[in-house]
């Protein structure tokens, strides 16, 4: 989900669709839930905890000195690891960079979005590399 959020505030296509299609799939298919993260995560139906995490991933999305004491302390009120918030700053990292790239790519992101729900069982039954490469056409 924190893939997908910080990929719809960077409006890379394929990275959101890609990500969510995994996020809904693990939801039982639950793709409003992640469009409402996508629209605005604190009126989502997530928990608190989770909420926590997405405004870190928000402000490294705007870059990482936008992290405040005061959200770290937030995240952690509700419940969130060191390991979490870690890993929340590390994934909203890494898809900032992952979606200029992907971006940089030009027009290849295919638009059905049955391809996108499929790929997402695929994904998050059997892992990314197998079925990324399939998706991109490798």
């Amino acid at each position: 989900m924190i893939a997908t959020y910080v990929s719809s505030q960077n409006d890379c296509y394929f990275c959101q669709h890609a990500h969510g299609a995994v996020a809904t799939y693990r939801l039982g298919g639950n793709e409003k839930r992640i469009n409402d993260v996508k629209a605005n995560f604190q009126s989502a139906a997530i928990s608190d905890k989770l909420k926590a995490l997405l405004a870190i991933a928000g402000s490294v999305q705007k870059g990482g000195k936008h992290v405040t004491s005061a959200q770290i302390e937030r995240a952690r009120s509700q419940g969130a690891t060191h390991k979490e918030i870690h890993d929340t700053v590390l994934i909203a990292a890494a898809f900032c960079m992952y979606n200029r790239y992907v971006d940089g790519l030009a027009t290849w992101a295919p638009t059905d979005p049955e391809m996108y729900r499929e790929n997402g069982k695929r994904l998050a039954d059997h892992g990314y590399s197998a079925s990324t490469a399939r998706l991109i056409g490798a």
